[in-house]
């Protein structure tokens, strides 16, 4: 009696597409040494109904058809000649690409802010005046002070928040007079409170002007 063989997967050769296993794999490699066309193209047909079966529900969909005629071929490294239903395929055309992705076209002058700052400020400038825009502008402005404290963790006054807020608004969001004290709650978000004793511990700093 014949002693069997370990076979290790370290001595084996590697999936082709892993999913499919490597039972499947072989039979694509035995497919291929069938020297009568007629048998080779059955064999064929018989491993995309086990590759079909594997996922049942989209067996008879004619892109998925496409899609397992085309995994054959790949499983095969492109060398098994069979009738396919469908078009060739070459290792080319079943390697996906990837798109290109569009450079950002403006140069940022405070990059420590990113782009993100500026398509806010983008929407807040489409906005029509009201307690929405307002709310919106002192978002922006505190997120603001939160991305130059990240480069910068020495501390930024109010009013270059606002200058660069200014700058970066092309003069469209002017904060320069507000009242309000960045990285903390502004009052317009805040509910009314008639607690005298809320009222005294909330302290207010006046923002500094522009130059």
């Amino acid at each position: 009696m014949e002693q069997e063989v370990l076979e290790y997967n370290t001595e084996r050769n590697e999936l082709i597409i892993p999913e499919y296993g490597r039972h499947i794999q072989k039979m694509v490699e035995k497919a291929m040494k069938i020297t009568d066309r007629t048998q080779r193209n059955n064999t064929a047909k018989g491993i995309i109904a086990v590759m079909g079966n594997m996922n049942p529900h989209l067996r008879d969909v004619p892109d998925f058809q496409h899609k397992l005629w085309d995994q054959l071929f790949k499983m095969s490294n492109f060398q098994i000649d069979v009738d396919s239903p469908f078009e060739k395929p070459t290792r080319e055309s079943t390697t996906p690409h990837p798109e290109k992705l569009p450079l950002p076209q403006h140069r940022l002058k405070y990059r420590f802010y990113g782009n993100n700052i500026l398509k806010m400020i983008q929407v807040c400038n489409s906005w029509e005046e009201g307690e929405l825009k307002t709310a919106l502008k002192f978002s922006i402005a505190n997120h603001m002070k939160k991305c130059f404290l990240t480069w910068n963790k020495e501390g930024v006054e109010d009013h270059v928040i606002f200058e660069h807020l200014y700058e970066l608004s092309d003069g469209k969001i002017d904060l320069a007079t507000s009242e309000e004290n960045l990285n903390s709650k502004p009052t317009h978000y805040q509910k009314k409170n008639n607690n005298p004793m809320t009222k005294k511990n909330t302290t207010y700093g006046k923002g500094k002007g522009r130059k």
